[in-house]
Parts: C-alpha cells; structure tokens; sequence
C-alpha cells in the first residue's frame, strides 16, 4: 500500500443500462418493460438490454433468437447511436469541471482521477454523489459510481451497487475485500480463465492470493503478474486520458465444437455485429479487417486483409469478414472460437481516446 500521501482518489463511473436506459427516456412507453436495443432479425444481436430483460437473461452480444426465446415479450429497439454519441458528449462535459484526467472506456463509463480536487469537495465520496445527481438532473439517467485508491478496484466496486448507487473500497479494506469476491467477477479474468482457475482451485480472491507468482506463471505465463497483484488490491496504473485505442474486436467460444459452414458464418456475421457497433457508435473506422479461429485442438489461425479506404458500412464489414473465414471452409477439423477485429484506423477519424485492456484472458487468446 502506497503512503498516505500518495494514495489516489480514483472514481470509476458506469452508466446504468445506458442505451436501453435512454430508449426508455425518450419513449414513456417503453419505461418498466424488456427493451433490448440491437436488431432482432435471425442474425442480430443484443447490443444492450434494460434491466426488466437482464432479469430474464437477456444481455448485450447475445443472438436475438436467444433473447427472444429466453423472454418473449421483449421490445426490440434499433439503435440510434447519434443519440447515445450526444447523451454522452453529456456526461464527459460534467465530468471535465472535476478533472483532466478522464479515461472513456465506452460511451457509457470513465475512470476520473480527483485527486487533485479541483473543485475543493471534502470527499471523493460526495465528488461522485454530486456527479451521479448532476447526470440524473441534466441527463434523466441514472449512473452508477466505485470510489477506490486505484482503477481495479474502483470498477469493480461501480458494480456493487447498480443501479444507481456508489460503494467506496478504502485503502484499509481493499485487500481483504478482493479476497472475499469471486474470481469471475475480476475484470481480465474472462470465463474461460475463471474456469481454469476453478480446476486448479481457485474460485475467490483469497484462493487467488494463496498461490504463489512461479505457479500463476506455470499456468498463466505473461498474466500470472497481473493476476498476483490483482489479488492484493494492487493496480500501479494511471487513468491515463491520452492513450488511443489501436483496434476493436469481439470474439465468441461456441457452446458446441461446429463443422457446418452456415453455422461458423453466423458465429463470424455476430462478432462482425458486435464490432460494427463498437465502430459506428465512435464514428471510428479501419481498413484491415482479421477473423481469427480457434480449432477444437486449441490451434490458433487468422486470416487479414487490408483496404485502401475505410470499411465504413456494416454490410463492407460482414463481406469481408465472410470472404476470411470462407478461406478456411469447409472445415474438417470442428472451430471452438471465432473473432472479428477492425484495426488500421483511418487518421481522420475522431481521436478513440480508449484505455489498454485489463490482462487478456490467456486462455481464450
């Protein structure tokens, strides 16, 4: 633990359903329902869900046919990404009269260093309770908020009381509050990694704790550093408002090992989805397109191809992601996993002022 006078006022701030939470805004009749927001033909998906359909399981990149089959009586709403751009163009206006330093992660959530305290508010506490009511007063929306000395632990307590909540993790219980959560819960430890780590016995913090840096190595390699220190509440890195984000990507580990090409197609068409609406709500767009796969035997291909322009349409997209993973069909060995990436953005897009990915799940890579 740093000394006193280094500790950090870092405040992650999260969004409440936020897509489906404005749908809700602009339409009454919309309020107290299942709304997912995303397209609800054969081959969408769910880019966000209300908490009236998270209840029955419905959630973001999951197939509509799935979602449909798992709450009937859900309300498909396309999505209107100017909207969203606009409603959070918003809320990083508030955010600005309380620091510089702001790292977006998505439309919906930031991390805000206060530390500095530019506007002289006793607490980071009430830093995050004055910015959650200013959002709800200017915005109509709800925001949840975690309050901690460093960003790991800030968001994973924005998640502690959501909706429409704060929780503080102090710098004299961050180390045995990590250790009582489930390792599932750990941002950059994905579903495969947190169930590797259940056959090797670890299902909370506290099992994660008691291993040692030379057995994460043996089983994590390049993330055991990351895991160890996350284990203890430690987390060095700065919110850094600066860095930009080199690519976007979405990948999915299939229920069942597939053969059928139609079905590996509509694996690759719903990544594409899911990376499209990554693009086309931060008008961000680049010229190489890669699909990767992973073969039942845990082999790892992928397949790249660059354009002179910017694939700057969902349709350019699913044809050219189509044309990657056809190059590897039919298949005689069953897939596992496939990923769609965009990467090579083009220079005059606006600024993806996104922060580096927590450890990646190594096992899912």
């Amino acid at each position: 633990m740093p000394a006193d006078s280094a500790v950090r006022k870092i405040i992650h701030v999260d969004m409440d359903a936020f897509f489906a939470s404005v749908e809700q805004r602009d339409d009454p009749s919309l309020r107290g329902k299942p709304v997912a927001v995303g397209h609800g033909a054969a081959r969408g998906v769910v880019a966000a869900a209300s908490y009236e359909a998270r209840a029955f399981g419905v959630k973001s990149a999951l197939p509509s046919v799935t979602a449909i089959r798992r709450c009937p009586q859900l309300i498909f709403v396309r999505p209107r990404f100017e909207v969203y751009r606009a409603v959070s163009q918003q809320i990083h206006a508030i955010f600005a009269d309380y620091t510089d330093l702001i790292q977006p992660l998505s439309l919906d959530e930031a991390y805000l260093d206060v530390t500095a305290n530019r506007r002289g508010i006793a607490t980071a506490w009430l830093t995050a309770k004055e910015i959650r009511a200013r959002i709800l007063e200017e915005t109509g929306l709800t925001a949840s908020a975690g309050i901690s000395y460093n960003k790991f632990l800030a968001k994973l307590a924005s998640d502690h009381r959501k909706p429409n909540g704060q929780f503080a993790v102090t710098p004299d219980m961050g180390e045995a509050w990590v250790e009582t959560l489930p390792v599932s819960r750990f941002h950059g430890v994905g579903p495969v990694t947190a169930a590797k780590m259940k056959r090797l016995g670890i299902e909370t913090g506290g099992e994660l704790r008691a291993k040692s840096l030379e057995f994460l190595q043996q089983h994590f390699g390049s993330s055991a550093g990351w895991y160890y220190a996350i284990a203890r509440g430690q987390d060095d890195r700065p919110v850094n408002p600066d860095r930009v984000r080199k690519s976007s990507g979405s990948e999915t580990t299939f229920h069942e090992n597939l053969t059928a090409d139609a079905d590996i197609e509509a694996g690759v068409l719903r990544m594409a989805d899911d990376v499209w609406g990554w693009c086309e709500a931060r008008q961000a767009f680049g010229r190489t397109v890669t699909v990767k796969v992973k073969y039942a035997d845990f082999r790892i291909i992928t397949r790249s191809r660059s354009r002179a322009t910017p694939v700057n349409a969902r349709a350019d997209l699913h044809a050219a992601s189509l044309d990657l993973i056809r190059s590897v069909l039919p298949t005689e060995r069953p897939i596992r996993l496939v990923g769609v990436t965009v990467s090579n953005f083009d220079h005059t897009s606006p600024a993806i002022t996104e922060p580096e990915l927590f450890a990646a799940d190594p096992s899912a890579a």
